[in-house]
């Protein structure tokens, strides 16, 4: 099996974004992580540096994990529609999908698994019921584009949007008991102390902690 993340190998992590620091946060120290989608292994870097994790990841594109791996992290190419499966039950403590999960072709599934992987899971996406995205579809009639959804439709990876409220009701259905949530504003700002008709209309990503 690959290795794990050596941090006194892994160069240090510029800025990284707020999201990254929440999800960094939620991460026990000295745990063994699965970073899904892990792209160009900044998350998997900044894991490695603030909570000196044992982590692994695993990323669909061959240049991504090019880079991981010269960077010293133990990531290989895989798909998380399909290869989640080839993993045993609770063989990490967290499993992590970042902004990725609205890209795979069976949300359900892939969070399923990483509960069945994870002994927690941490997941993080844009949030489509976002005040921007519903007015440009009200009133400009078109697909929105914003900073976190910067693609047109045509060219975005996005498959399967959803909003905060949508992921509560799959969280619901697959009996995921969520330990925490938060949703971060266009300043990366936590709206801890809004009701949740008011964090899914202002809060632009969210980010979860989950659990069975």
């Amino acid at each position: 099996m690959d290795a794990p993340v050596n941090p006194r190998n892994v160069r240090p992590t510029e800025t990284a974004r707020v999201d990254l620091l929440l999800i960094a946060e939620m991460v026990e120290p000295g745990s063994r992580v699965l970073d899904i989608g892990c792209g160009d292994g900044t998350l998997l870097r900044l894991l490695a540096e603030k909570r000196d994790v044992d982590g692994r990841g695993i990323e669909l594109s061959q240049a991504g994990v090019n880079q991981c791996v010269a960077q010293g992290l133990a990531v290989i190419q895989g798909d998380a529609d399909t290869d989640l499966a080839y993993y045993p039950d609770l063989a990490f403590d967290y499993a992590i999908l970042s902004q990725t999960i609205q890209a795979t072709h069976n949300p359900r599934h892939v969070l399923e698994q990483l509960l069945r992987i994870g002994k927690r899971v941490v997941v993080s996406f844009p949030n489509f019921g976002h005040w921007r995205v519903r007015t440009q579809l009200m009133f400009g009639g078109h697909m929105p584009r914003t900073d976190n959804l910067p693609e047109t439709w045509y060219a975005t990876p996005n498959i399967h949007f959803c909003s905060i409220k949508d992921f509560l009701v799959l969280c619901e259905e697959i009996g995921a008991k969520v330990e925490r949530a938060v949703a971060l504003n266009a300043y990366g700002t936590k709206l801890v102390s809004m009701p949740l008709f008011a964090q899914n209309l202002f809060g632009e990503q969210a980010v979860f902690l989950l659990s069975r």
